[in-house]
């Protein structure tokens, strides 16, 4: 009975999806970037999913029945930054798209003030290719957990099967196909998890008892701060609100907003965007400390299978295909996202602006799933730990220089180059030398992409007026 279902609802995700075939223009513009044509509830609805299908259903999840309630200040720090930070860059990224004409995240960023950074934007595809990549991998991986625990399927299958619907989703219609089909999982997502925590709660006794059995669990458990934290709690605190900040400089994610029919549609679509990404946020907490209650727990046990163990011990077969499909499907959107993106990169960055045809833009995207597929099946990290990496690693890369640009900044190829590298090189270190357990590395790498500008500036090395050098 759990099979039907899943292949139900599976099919009913695929079929939204290859309907974006209908509108399918047949071009690069249209593949890449639904032609910036998308309107604003998409926008909102297909970036939340997009930027917390995998990592809300199975990192965080999984995150809470470990730590507790300082989880919350993923939700709380992240949509702070994320918040914040919004109103100054998503409407110019939005406007840069439509007058430079790029397709791609980096050829935005090599082209937003009349220039043409070819060695930049070379980079900049080098970057994403590295670690979008990493991250769809982790979408993959994400999906065939959840199929080997309900399904007893290995892990390789559901990782096989994530691949080949995700390409199926982009030759359907490219962005237009991921975005659709995002925001049908949102409203699934939403219920599923809405669905687990009720009658997780229900299961246990009630709100009250709820409460009581968290408390007991450990000393510490639902405390808001961690114990013994190196640098004191503002700053850990503010390190999250950075990993919000982080937002600006994922591909897959402004890619959305890049494909927005109309710029001055952006207050809508925040008011949107991030009323859903609260409630999501909210019920994934509740729904990872209820499993805490409900799932003994293990020194061995993988908590990252907590939802899908959840889903068993709770629901009716029908509602756990269910819930399955929507996980499942949900994380191959996102990763279809983050193969469009790096797709872009591939054949409008790593090309140098050179413009291929449409049948080897597709054939890319092939090339492209391969890799994280191969990433996928022979990577060993957890899903939390490789989209906390690949989130550091680009928001470092591009979100400095996008905020410098979205306040009018105009840093030369060089210094624009040298705050990219710089900020990534801070992320790497920062991590290296385990300093990411106080302050997540997004914080130091954007500061540090940031203050590169400022000493850039002061000497000299910004465009001079009207010249594109």
């Amino acid at each position: 009975m759990i099979v039907v279902s899943f292949l139900f609802f599976l099919l009913v995700f695929v079929a939204i999806g290859t309907m974006a075939a209908l509108a399918n223009k047949g071009t690069n513009a249209d593949y890449l970037l639904a032609s910036s044509s998308i309107k604003p509830w998409l926008v909102a609805l297909s970036a939340v999913a997009t930027n917390n299908s995998g990592y809300m259903f199975i990192g965080l999840i999984g995150y809470t029945y470990t730590a507790g309630l300082q989880s919350a200040w993923l939700m709380i720090g992240w949509i702070i930054g994320d918040f914040l930070v919004s109103f100054f860059v998503h409407k110019p990224l939005r406007k840069a798209t439509e007058r430079t004409g790029a397709l791609s995240f980096g050829g935005v960023l090599a082209q937003w003030n009349g220039t043409n950074f070819i060695f930049l934007r070379f980079a900049a595809g080098l970057i994403t290719l590295a670690f979008l990549g990493t991250y769809a991998a982790a979408q993959l991986n994400a999906g065939s957990k959840a199929l080997h625990v309900l399904l007893g399927w290995n892990y390789e299958l559901g990782a096989v099967i994530g691949a080949f619907i995700v390409v199926i989703y982009c030759f359907a219609g490219g962005i237009r196909a991921s975005i659709w089909t995002d925001a049908a999982q949102s409203f699934v997502m939403l219920a599923a998890m809405l669905l687990m925590f009720v009658m997780g709660i229900f299961t246990i006794g009630g709100i009250q008892e709820f409460s009581n059995q968290l408390s007991e669990i450990d000393t510490h458990y639902m405390d808001i701060f961690p114990q013994d934290l190196q640098y004191g709690a503002f700053l850990f605190v503010l390190g999250w609100i950075f990993a919000g900040i982080g937002v600006i400089g994922q591909p897959h994610i402004m890619v959305r907003f890049m494909a927005m029919d109309n710029p001055e549609h952006i207050t809508r679509v925040r008011w949107y965007y991030y009323s859903w990404y609260s409630v999501f946020s909210i019920l994934a907490i509740g729904t990872g400390l209820a499993a805490r209650l409900l799932i003994p727990f293990d020194a061995s046990f993988d908590t990252e299978l907590a939802l899908p163990i959840l889903a068993q011990t709770l629901l009716h077969p029908i509602l756990i295909g269910m819930v399955l499909a929507g996980l499942f499907a949900a994380t191959m959107s996102t990763a279809d996202s983050q193969i469009i993106s790096c797709t872009a990169a591939v054949t409008r960055d790593l090309t140098k602006g050179k413009k291929l045809p449409y049948w080897m833009t597709k054939a890319s995207t092939i090339l492209i799933t391969g890799i994280a597929l191969v990433i996928a099946l022979l990577g060993s990290d957890s899903v939390f730990a490789l989209v906390l990496i690949a989130w550091s690693a680009l928001a470092a890369s591009f979100g400095p220089l996008l905020i410098v640009y979205a306040l009018g900044g105009k840093p030369n190829e060089k210094l624009a180059f040298t705050m990219m590298l710089s900020g990534l090189a801070a992320v790497l270190i920062w991590r290296h030398l385990g300093l990411n357990v106080g302050i997540y590395e997004v914080m130091p790498g954007i500061l540090v992409g940031l203050i590169i500008f400022i000493f850039g500036k002061i000497l000299g090395f910004t465009l001079k007026e009207k010249t594109n050098t």
